[in-house]
């Protein structure tokens, strides 16, 4: 096995993971079988999924975890459950008042992208291209940010944003227009100066005036409170940066990513699975979201690959640590009727919605982050 900066693993270690990637491969053509034609997003203590409209952001995971399964296998069964979900999604496009917002990355990358970067389909193609529109349709020239959502909510910017930039840049390569990119960078560098802070934590929403573009403040969202450190929406933020560093080549990205990546290591408790809020104080401070774990292990192994190699083995043994924890305590292998990968996600504490159940998009970043220690090279985030 090569880890993504290119250095030989540890026979060992190389071993470790090919035997969770052929454990990997047993629970997920399990799945295959056990969610028929369902669009996954939660499962509660039954261990099953749900079956969500196409429209939600998370609509995209279950067919991405299935090209990545076939693009490590070559196994059938995968292409054949994640072919055709793009012109699931697709009508979408046409709704108003709309359905799709800022999370058009996460539902077209890991469909339309993926199909046609795998298979050279063209429709695929296509419908991946207009999502890259809808999305460059959102930013604010003003403010130099991409809005979040709909209705009323004109001015915010949200850091779950930043994993969607990808389809920005991945449009611009495509389509040899730069405007993509530089909608992208500009959304990056506002978030950069408003929602990281000195120390690496990152705010999970900013309002601005939409008219004028002024800064407004940060606000909680899905943290626990607006000066809080949700740890997904920091996960976000140090996947997400490393992602704009690699597009771009830019230094401060990667400083970035590196910044946000030491705090979220650094807040890390001794299982290695992240609390749902490093500074959640009265509201369940020692709940987890391994979910958070696994977003933040695939983008741990990505900043790797772009530090000095002195550097490397910080952030090659903070995705360990994390998998580890994740592997150990929070995977469901030995739950045949587990629909699930993983256990013990976060979706909305403050809310009190989807808390200790299992997210498809855990199941997908988990099941990244093996594929590339497993050899994995290529890119859609």
């Amino acid at each position: 096995m090569i880890d993504t900066t290119g250095d030989r693993a540890s026979d060992a270690q190389s071993i470790h993971y090919q035997q969770i990637m052929q454990r990997l491969e047993v629970k997920t053509k399990r799945m295959v079988q056990q969610l028929g034609e369902r669009c996954p997003h939660v499962a509660g203590a039954d261990g099953i999924y749900d079956d969500t409209k196409e429209s939600w952001w998370t609509s995209g995971f279950w067919p991405g975890l299935c090209w990545l399964m076939y693009d490590m296998t070559g196994d059938a069964c995968y292409k054949e459950k994640a072919e055709g979900w793009e012109q699931r999604l697709a009508p979408c496009f046409g709704q108003y008042p709309p359905v799709l917002h800022h999370d058009v990355g996460f539902q077209f990358l890991l469909t339309a992208v993926m199909n046609h970067e795998l298979t050279g389909n063209q429709e695929a193609l296509s419908i991946g291209m207009h999502a890259a529109d809808i999305l460059a349709g959102r930013f604010n020239p003003k403010g130099r940010f991409i809005r979040a959502w709909n209705g009323d909510m004109h001015g915010w910017a949200i850091i779950d944003c930043m994993m969607n930039l990808s389809l920005l840049f991945w449009a611009s390569e495509v389509s040899k227009d730069p405007r993509y990119k530089h909608i992208a960078m500009q959304h990056a560098d506002t978030f950069l100066q408003y929602g990281i802070r000195e120390d690496g934590s990152a705010c999970h929403i900013l309002s601005f005036d939409a008219e004028s573009g002024e800064f407004i403040e940060p606000i909680g969202g899905q943290g626990y409170g607006p000066n809080s450190a949700w740890s997904r929406g920091n996960a976000w933020a140090l996947y997400g940066f490393i992602n704009v560093h690699r597009h771009t080549g830019e230094a401060r990205y990667l400083q970035a990513a590196k910044r946000i990546a030491h705090y979220f290591t650094a807040n890390l408790p001794a299982d290695g699975v992240p609390c749902w809020d490093f500074r959640a104080e009265f509201m369940d401070p020692e709940l987890r979201d391994s979910s958070a774990g696994a977003i933040a292990a695939s983008g741990l192994l990505e900043i790797a690959a772009y530090v000095p190699t002195a550097e490397r083995h910080l952030y090659l043994a903070a995705a360990d640590r994390i998998l580890t924890g994740l592997t150990d305590r929070y995977a469901a292998w030995d739950q045949p009727s587990h629909e699930a990968i993983l256990i013990g996600g976060t979706g909305h504490r403050p809310a009190n919605v989807n808390v200790d159940v299992s997210l498809i998009y855990g199941d997908y970043y988990y099941a990244e982050a093996i594929a590339k220690l497993n050899g994995w090279k290529r890119r859609i985030f």
